[in-house]
């Protein structure tokens, strides 16, 4: 432990720029090691553990008001017991009346502060949780010690990913060829140096968090960067140009948190392995990161397929690709069976070899820059922190690091074969990270060459994962039939493998129910229970919050949920268009107060809150213009195509008008991107449509549609 509110930063910087200056450091480690003596002169740590008593947060400002009234209400009382008369009983009332507006006015304060201060979703359920009374911990198993307790998890978590592998490996491997294209283009054969002024804008966009490997505390590093970013930059030059990764900087701090707060914590299957990783190691690879992606940028070589990690990509745009040839097929009077596969421990049984062959390859890695991929995968090593409790290193012979900045990419990088697989069987898909989602159509009276095709794409899957060291989880598969009306001859279940996958009625697709007939009416139940659920919480606490931090809350933890992939919304009946609209009639009635007799649409006006259906109105439109803008995901642009009339006409003046095409039913053709984004931006004024940037476009847009619904 550091005490480290009595450090004067104004010395400390004084005395970095002195361990630094005259003779700067060679390597990472002796430049942590120079940062962390200094950090133990101003704040020695500290292996006495102190015991303070918990003080409320906001008492501090009223203690010695508090006090006096205590005092004064104990004085009261006392008199009021001795001479039972109502005068006294009332002053006694007074003062405990004055105690309570005291308590409420500083809770008050104080919670509105720090919603106010608030810049993430994470903080904002952390003062909500405050003032519920809930405080957050962690649950860890009871009747272990702690240090015990880090060793036993430490072995619980490497022996899970050996027995996957082993696992894996047992298993008979059929001789399939998996080949994949090799890289034609000039190849990234090393990484450049960075100056200064680029180091100090990548680390002043990282969060500032601290990690237990941090030689000081990240808003200290970030008070000196004017002092520490030429050292810095000198450092990780080095690393890049020559691909050797420190090995200080290829540890890791594992922190077990139980996923769910309803699992049983004393079993350790419940618990996933949180790392995290130093600041000066994720900065490097954040600067390995911008260059890789400009190599995959201007190379084309991202899975076209893969929503994950890309800008302009997320679970939305993935998910309205797939939802518009499920509602197309139904159109069409088709069946589609939708697979929803699950891979176990995905991140964690990467194999090394696989991967750097694939990014030298495929991607076009060479030299010095998949010197330093080796480097960086090789010799890792982790450590599980418990209360305090540290359990011995252990090695990662497998995987890519968690909590890290390039893993994720690797990763990408490795299962995109899997989007040639499922191509050649003639299966759509979008991936998302490890979670995949395979389907076909067919015409009703072709159901079972159908569900061969389905069942020979996700053998071959399952195959390719075996001989790239990932495990298929069958039991955490889901498939389900889609259609508009659904028949008794309908196949039960399909087989991946030897494991027989029966069919569902539903499934959660990353957030989204989606149901066997697209209606959308199990997502907005379960969008209705949770949302009535954080309202009800924040009503409980509403007497200690400003109408704005309630704004803020409800906007954060209600209004969020109802806004999350509401362009799959689009067309759905009116009753349960009604349905949402009551959340936010009751989040606004939250906020200002009112009871049910108020008229509601003065007071959505005055939050400048647009009604459910024109929300989804404004979301199908800003996608339809990020596809105009040609900063929308591929698999969306190729949906909607501009109107080329055959011959001249008036309207042939207008360049950004969209063709709309044929459909056949409204509750379900006329729900897809492919018609309601022409058809919902067609409807919008000319100046809306020729905005000359998306900032302009919003607020023209969000300006229109706000008059459209309430003048």
């Amino acid at each position: 432990m550091r005490n480290l509110r009595g450090v004067d930063l104004t010395h400390f910087k004084t005395d970095i720029e002195a361990a630094l200056g005259s003779d700067p450091p060679t390597t990472v480690d002796e430049f942590s090691d120079r940062l962390r003596s200094v950090m133990d002169v101003h704040a020695p740590a500290s292996r006495r553990l102190k015991r303070q008593r918990l003080i409320t947060p906001w008492y501090s400002s009223i203690s010695t008001q508090l006090r006096a009234l205590k005092q004064e209400k104990r004085r009261a009382e006392r008199q009021w017991r001795s001479t039972k008369l109502t005068v006294h009983k009332q002053i006694m009332a007074s003062v405990k009346h004055q105690i309570t507006r005291l308590v409420d006015s500083a809770k008050t304060t104080f919670y509105c502060a720090k919603v106010a201060a608030a810049n993430t979703c994470k903080d904002l359920f952390s003062v909500a949780n405050g003032l519920l009374g809930k405080v957050q911990t962690t649950v860890l198993p009871s009747n272990i010690s702690p240090q015990q307790l880090a060793q036993t998890f430490s072995d619980f978590f490497s022996d899970k990913v050996k027995a996957i592998r082993d696992s894996i490996d047992q298993q008979a491997v059929v001789d399939c060829d998996f080949s994949v294209g090799h890289f034609e283009g000039e190849p990234l054969a090393q990484f450049h140096s960075v100056d200064d002024r680029t180091v100090l804008e990548i680390m002043m966009k990282m969060p500032p968090k601290t990690c237990e490997l941090d030689a000081i505390p990240t808003s200290f590093l970030f008070n000196c960067s004017d002092v520490v970013v030429s050292t810095l930059t000198n450092l990780l030059n080095d690393c890049i140009t020559n691909g050797i990764v420190p090995s200080g900087l290829k540890k890791a701090i594992v922190k077990p948190l139980l996923k769910k707060p309803s699992l049983d914590p004393n079993l350790l299957k419940h618990f996933r392995p949180v790392s995290n990783l130093s600041f000066v190691s994720k900065l490097l690879e954040k600067l390995v990161l911008k260059q890789l992606q400009q190599h995959l940028d201007v190379n084309d070589l991202w899975p076209v397929f893969q929503s994950a990690y890309r800008r302009h990509h997320c679970t939305e745009t993935a998910l309205l690709r797939v939802f518009n040839d499920l509602l197309n097929a139904n159109d069409s009077n088709q069946v589609s069976v939708l697979t929803l596969l699950d891979l176990s421990s995905a991140f964690d049984t990467i194999d090394h070899g696989i991967l750097l062959h694939r990014l030298e390859s495929v991607y076009g890695i060479t030299g010095t820059a998949l010197s330093f991929f080796r480097s960086y995968l090789s010799d890792r090593s982790q450590v599980v922190s418990v209360r305090g409790c540290y359990s011995e290193p252990s090695a990662l012979a497998y995987g890519v690091p968690q909590g890290s900045v390039l893993g994720p990419i690797l990763f990408l990088l490795y299962t995109q074969p899997l989007s040639q697989i499922v191509s050649k069987h003639q299966v759509s898909h979008h991936m998302f990270a490890d979670d995949t989602e395979l389907y076909k159509t067919s015409p009703r009276d072709n159901i079972p060459s159908l569900l061969e095709a389905m069942q020979s794409c996700t053998t071959d899957v399952k195959l390719w994962t075996i001989q790239n060291k990932l495990q298929l989880n069958e039991e955490k598969t889901e498939a389900f039939f889609v259609a508009t009306s659904h028949s008794s001859s309908f196949p039960t279940s399909m087989k991946i493998g030897q494991h027989d996958i029966s069919f569902t009625g539903s499934a959660r697709n990353l957030g989204v129910v989606f149901d066997d007939t697209l209606s959308m009416v199990d997502q907005v139940n379960k969008i209705c229970q949770v949302c009535y659920i954080e309202i009800r919480k924040i009503a409980s606490i509403r007497h200690y919050l400003t109408t704005d931090a309630t704004k803020t809350l409800i906007t954060s933890l209600v209004i969020s949920r109802l806004d999350y992939c509401n362009s799959l919304l689009v067309g759905i009946p009116q009753h349960l268009l009604d349905k949402l609209q009551r959340i936010m009639n009751c989040a606004a009635r939250v906020i200002f107060r009112l009871s049910r007799r108020d008229h509601i649409t003065p007071f959505l006006t005055q939050l400048h809150w647009l009604p459910l259906n024109a929300r989804i109105e404004y979301k199908v439109a800003t996608m339809v213009f990020h596809v105009v803008d040609n900063t929308a995901p591929s698999y969306l642009s190729e949906l909607v195509h501009l109107y080329a009339p055959s011959r001249t006409l008036r309207s042939s003046a207008d360049s950004r008008i969209f063709r709309i095409p044929k459909v056949r039913l409204r509750s379900q053709g006329q729900r897809s991107f492919a018609y309601a984004g022409p058809v919902i931006w067609n409807s919008l004024p000319y100046n809306v449509r020729h905005a000359t940037s998306e900032v302009a476009f919003k607020t023209q847009l969000k300006t229109y549609l706000f008059s459209k619904s309430y003048c």
